[in-house]
């Protein structure tokens, strides 16, 4: 839901509203002044952000505006913004999966999305997702907040790149971080320490069983308050299958759900093409 409050002013720019706010940044839509085209502007939180704050938001941007692949958000510039820093994003009249999800709770609905039309987002969000990998980026924070759909055209894209990582195929894998990055509900056992784990590519993976999971089961495989118990349940536990939450949902998906939050990343699919193959003889059976 748009939020009617505007608290920034961006010369060049007419904001119209707040979309979305968290723990880092606020984004707001708005209208390039030069041009009438309309823009998503990611603005940094703090009025004072820290040089690394700032360095690291000039990654994401760099990232995004240098991903050349169909279905990942197109940047356009960075525009300083009194102490800090704004990035403008396309907009193509699109919602997170995260926010029509709510909105078809607020309407009384149980799912916002049939079994059929969400293999259809699943099937381009994979898509999008194995030309992020074959562009060298992992994306590290997949949930239905970063992957967006306009629902009158069907188009889907992915967003939010804010703490994603460049790899070569050359050395594919990456050091664990020092403290856990992106959002605890979603996020693979690899960066949490397990048996001194490197993260790779797959970790996507697990984040998009998790995403998948709560699309069609209506819930997440793991909901806990409690941090540590989420950590736990990541590493340890395996959740109900998703066919036993929700009869509607074929057992063959079910599976496939469930192999791609295999707790090792040997376990899951080894590629996007691969789960792309599978969804698509999932449609074809419902």
């Amino acid at each position: 839901m748009v939020k009617s409050s505007v608290t920034v002013q961006l010369d060049g720019y007419e904001i119209i509203g707040q979309i979305y706010e968290s723990a880092n940044s606020v984004v707001y839509r708005g209208v390039r002044q030069q041009d009438s085209q309309a823009v998503i502007l990611k603005v940094l939180k703090e009025d004072y952000p820290t040089p690394s704050e700032l360095t690291r938001y000039k990654q994401e941007y760099e990232i995004t505006r240098n991903l050349n692949v169909e279905g990942a958000v197109k940047a356009y510039s960075t525009e300083p913004l009194q102490r800090t820093l704004a990035i403008v994003l396309e907009d193509f009249g699109a919602s997170s999966l995260k926010q029509l999800m709510s909105e078809a709770r607020a309407g009384g609905e149980s799912r916002a999305f049939s079994v059929g039309e969400l293999l259809s987002i699943a099937i381009k969000t994979t898509e999008i997702l194995g030309g992020v990998h074959a562009a060298g980026v992992i994306h590290k924070d997949i949930n239905p907040s970063n992957i967006v759909l306009n629902p009158k055209t069907g188009q889907v894209k992915l967003i939010d790149f804010g703490i994603s990582t460049a790899f070569s195929r050359e050395n594919p894998t990456l050091k664990n971080p020092n403290v856990l990055e992106g959002t605890l509900a979603y996020i693979s056992p690899e960066p949490m320490g397990r048996m001194n784990r490197s993260l790779d590519y797959r970790t996507d993976f697990y984040s998009l069983g998790v995403t998948f999971y709560e699309l069609l089961a209506g819930q997440l495989p793991f909901e806990s308050d409690d941090a540590l118990e989420l950590v736990h349940c990541h590493i340890a536990k395996v959740p109900v299958a998703p066919h036993q939450v929700n009869p509607e949902i074929p057992k063959v998906l079910s599976d496939l759900v469930l192999k791609l939050m295999a707790k090792t990343a040997e376990e899951r699919y080894q590629s996007a093409f691969g789960i792309k193959a599978d969804l698509e003889k999932c449609l074809n059976r419902v």
